[in-house]
């Protein structure tokens, strides 16, 4: 069946040692006879946070193999993802009038970035995409958890999705479990003595998105309704710890809240 919306939406990160940070964002975006492609950049460099944004297109994410390339020069940004674990493929929601098809090809990766040409970042990194054939606001949900822990042992990603439609999606190096609790500072698995502690050291991003993510897309959010507009983001890069069986990894987690209002 072919749907009048689709959404696909690559979201790729890294994280140096020393706590310097890439997401990107790309997306394109087919509703009806509309057609945008959209790239954005967040970047933590010695501890400050600077974003980006474009709406004047570019290649996607190329993939070959265990590989992802990606060069976009709107945004400043060149380099590869080295796969280091296996994909993970799941449909999160489908219904009457779409689905949402999320594809974590890297839960863990080598990564090796330039960005503006100067500025080398190379560390432990994470890319998915995500594919939606319904449209955003309408889906069943008041809150998302979503985040993403990276060691040099442990590779951990959660979305708990809250509201009419509940769904808990969790996986430890490569292992699918159950969770007991998911919360802003603390991911508890159930069954063993598994928990990540999480500092939300840093925000990365706060607020309305119609404030935060599409001030510098005006062309986009000119499409979108006031509820998805309105809807509040709260995104962090926190240090990780993570205690298993008397052992502890740390690393870098990237992990959000986005709540819908009515």
């Amino acid at each position: 069946m072919k749907h009048p919306f689709l959404l696909t939406k690559w979201y790729l990160d890294c994280a140096a040692e020393n706590g310097d940070t890439v997401i990107l964002y790309v997306a394109d975006l087919r509703w009806n006879a509309i057609r945008v492609h959209y790239g954005s950049l967040l970047t933590v460099f010695e501890g400050r946070v600077g974003s980006s944004s474009s709406l004047r297109g570019g290649a996607a994410p190329a993939v070959q193999d265990r590989k992802i390339a990606i060069n976009l020069p709107h945004l400043n940004i060149e380099g590869t993802w080295q796969a280091l674990r296996s994909p993970i493929q799941r449909t999160v929601f489908e219904g009457q009038h779409g689905s949402v098809e999320w594809h974590c090809l890297q839960p863990m990766s080598q990564v090796d970035l330039l960005f503006r040409g100067t500025t080398r970042l190379a560390g432990r990194g994470y890319a998915e995409c995500l594919t939606l054939s319904v449209l955003p606001w309408k889906l069943p949900l008041t809150e998302l958890h979503w985040g993403r822990f990276i060691s040099d042992q442990d590779a951990l990603v959660w979305i708990d999705w809250r509201g009419p439609h509940q769904q808990r999606v969790v996986f430890h190096n490569g292992k699918e479990c159950q969770v007991e609790s998911i919360t802003e500072s603390e991911i508890v698995l159930a069954g063993s003595d598994t928990r990540l502690e999480l500092d939300r050291g840093l925000v990365l991003r706060q607020g309305r998105l119609g404030d935060t993510v599409f001030p510098g897309v005006s062309r986009l959010a000119r499409l979108l309704p006031r509820s998805m507009l309105s809807v509040n983001e709260c995104k962090w890069r926190s240090r990780g710890l993570m205690h298993s069986s008397g052992a502890e990894s740390s690393g870098y987690a990237i992990h959000e809240v986005v709540k819908w209002t009515d």
